[in-house]
């Protein structure tokens, strides 16, 4: 069956005033399902037709010939990731098994804010700022463009899309009150806390 674009797990304009429903009904509307679309014209009459966006993603990555395809279907999985990654009730320090393993890895949640922060705006032109788990550690890395953390070995955790559309229309090119305003106001912690126990059962149900 053909990819369809997730709705997004929230209203069009729960995110207000920090991000805007002009801004989420073309990010998401327009951009997101212009990757979807495309994905689905790449992959069409292929054995592709039937994999998941990971799969496509996994079997294409990096290959000569498959850049059009990879960045499409890395887009799409991107996006969907990063609708997750906020929430109407988000933002504010870190909580549960998450927060500890940042005070372990940041010394302190102010530490983390600074890291995250200066990566996403520091990050040149287009792309992603993540926390991810890398070895069992938590690090924060940002992606250009279309790549993706699946494709490093890395687990992701949250993601912030630092692309201009992400933001322009309510921010114009001040990114980093942009990156400010989802740290303090959107980050979705339950859902990054979601990812990690669900790779600490993976884990443990394979040892």
């Amino acid at each position: 069956m053909p990819l369809e674009l997730p709705s997004l797990p929230y209203a069009y304009n729960a995110l207000e005033p920090y991000v805007s429903s002009d801004t989420l009904q073309v990010h998401h509307g327009k951009h997101h399902r212009a990757y979807v679309d495309k994905t689905n014209a790449s992959i069409a009459g292929s054995s592709l037709v039937d994999c998941s966006l990971p799969e496509i993603i996994g079997s294409v990555a990096y290959k000569a010939g498959k850049r059009t395809l990879f960045e499409s279907a890395g887009q799409a999985w991107n996006h969907e990731f990063y609708w997750h990654s906020m929430s109407p009730e988000g933002g504010g320090a870190p909580k549960g098994p998450v927060r500890q393993r940042i005070i372990s890895t940041f010394t302190d949640i102010d530490s983390f804010a600074r890291h995250f922060r200066d990566a996403a705006v520091s990050h040149f032109g287009s792309g992603w700022a993540w926390l991810v788990l890398e070895d069992n550690k938590l690090k924060v890395t940002t992606t250009a463009n279309a790549d993706t953390p699946i494709t490093r070995g890395q687990v992701p955790l949250l993601t912030i899309d630092v692309w201009e559309h992400a933001y322009y229309l309510d921010y114009q090119n001040r990114r980093a009150d942009y990156v400010t305003a989802f740290l303090e106001k959107l980050a979705n912690w339950d859902f990054a806390n979601e990812n990690l126990r669900r790779i600490e059962r993976e884990r443990t149900a394979a040892e």
